[in-house]
């Protein structure tokens, strides 16, 4: 019986190989469709453990999850990989209000940044004074900040259709905001969210004290855009009113976590590697379904897909589940460094940490040789309208494994709702889109199944 049934197996896939490139992958979507595992792995991610904030319970329990799923997968080989990763927690919920000279008071949402340290037992009350950037900070100078409160008020640009470049357009205000007003004297700093929806809901994100002893940190939280316009507008009025805050994160040691990986090994190259990943940790807020529980279970699909079809890859195909993203890329660089140590070759890294919406395509940070070969392929992906093959930026966690030869890919999903629930309570499952993470996952599967075929 075993013998007959691997005869079978062999025979289909020869004939899987002998079909055309279209007829491939459209099996490969099909099958996504009808029988893929990413919706339902998302829904235990999500709803069953959460969270999953780097050196968390929940980040533990998220590692065994990844384990288990992949072996559930018969894959050749299933391993965790040891890295060290902070571990930061929020404490209890935060609180603030904006009180005018009358003595009036008005409640505002607002989060602590990643990695920041509390507000004293009490809370931080103080005068606060808005900027739109670090320029405009410099020139108010020491006499106009000490002993306030700074409020960075620039808005991620409306007009710009990449959501992602309007992102980049103002991160640096919440990442590096309480080193350059520490400059002068500032008590604490609060961040308008990075969202293009007026909302209720502060966004998180990690920041940075650099090398600020830690006598001189200090606290720093966002807060929602709904409140920030509110805020402005009563600065505009009385540049008197004082804000209050009180946030209760505490950040402890390093602590063990793991990267989680999976692969089928190469038929003809065992040794060379194409890999796909997304980052297992998120933050806490939400349950981290578009980030980046989208990218795992997407990549994870590809070599369900590949199973499910029977298709022996030449090159060995890996899913990797990075740890620590958010607040450290410690995974990434712990993954780079132990396939530099082990003499690995790997010609295609592509990754998925853009949310679960419709795919629109990929970019590419690869040679221009490289890059004309995968504009040959871009009539096969335009039945299922991805139309987006452009050279750029990749991805994070990928970013460390790139060299002057390989290819280090993004997918590309529509942003235009991404940042609405990024690093937010609303990052939820139900967010997500069953059809449209399906695809995301097909169109991962059907751009390896290529680079397999027909290398870089």
């Amino acid at each position: 019986m075993k013998k007959l049934l691997a005869l079978m197996l062999t025979v289909w896939s020869s004939i899987l190989f002998s079909q055309t490139d279209e007829a491939v992958i459209k099996s490969i979507y099909n099958t996504a469709l009808t029988q893929g595992k990413s919706y339902e792995w998302l829904d235990y991610l999500s709803n069953n453990i959460g969270g999953r904030l780097s050196g968390s319970l929940n980040a533990e329990r998220a590692v065994e999850w990844g384990e288990s799923a992949l072996k559930e997968l018969g894959l050749d080989n299933v391993w965790l990989q040891p890295v060290m990763v902070p571990k930061w927690i929020r404490g209890a919920k935060e609180y603030a209000y904006v009180a005018s000279a009358s003595g009036q008071t008005t409640p505002v949402n607002i989060c602590a940044l990643g990695g920041s340290v509390a507000t004293p037992a009490l809370g931080l009350k103080s005068e606060i004074v808005e900027v739109k950037n670090f320029e405009e900070l410099q020139q108010l100078g020491e006499s106009a900040i000490k002993g306030k409160i700074v409020f960075y008020n620039r808005p991620m640009q409306a007009d710009l259709i990449d959501t992602f470049e309007a992102y980049s357009g103002c991160v640096n205000q919440r990442y590096k905001g309480a080193v350059e007003a520490s400059k002068f004297g500032a008590v604490g700093i609060i961040v308008r969210s990075m969202s293009l929806k007026i909302d209720d809901l502060p966004h998180t994100g990690s920041m940075t004290y650099d090398d600020l002893p830690v006598s001189k940190r200090i606290p720093s939280a966002a807060i929602s855009t709904k409140d920030a316009d509110l805020l402005s507008h009563m600065l505009s009025i009385d540049t008197s009113i004082q804000f209050y805050f009180k946030q209760n994160c505490k950040q402890l040691a390093d602590v063990k976590s793991y990267n989680v990986i999976g692969e089928i090994t190469g038929t003809q190259y065992p040794n060379d590697y194409i890999i796909v990943g997304g980052h297992l940790d998120s933050w806490d807020l939400g349950d981290g379904s578009h980030d980046d529980g989208a990218g795992i279970v997407q990549s994870m699909e590809v070599l369900h897909l590949f199973k499910s079809l029977n298709i022996k890859p030449k090159h060995s195909i890996r899913v990797v589940m990075f740890m620590n993203e958010e607040n450290g890329l410690r995974g990434a660089n712990a993954y780079a460094e132990a396939a530099k140590q082990k003499g690995e070759t790997h010609v295609v890294s592509l990754e998925s940490d853009a949310g679960g919406f419709t795919p629109r395509g990929f970019s590419f940070d690869c040679t221009q040789k490289t890059f004309d070969k995968v504009l040959s392929w871009q009539d096969l992906f335009k039945p299922y309208f991805i139309h987006y093959f452009e050279k750029g930026h990749a991805g994070a966690d990928v970013g460390p494994l790139k060299t002057n030869t390989n290819a280090t890919i993004g997918l590309r999903p529509d942003s235009q709702r991404y940042f609405d629930h990024h690093h937010a309570a609303s990052d939820t499952f139900d967010a997500v889109n069953k059809r449209e993470l399906e695809l995301g996952g097909a169109s991962m599967a059907a751009l390896v199944y290529l680079f397999d075929k027909y290398g870089i």
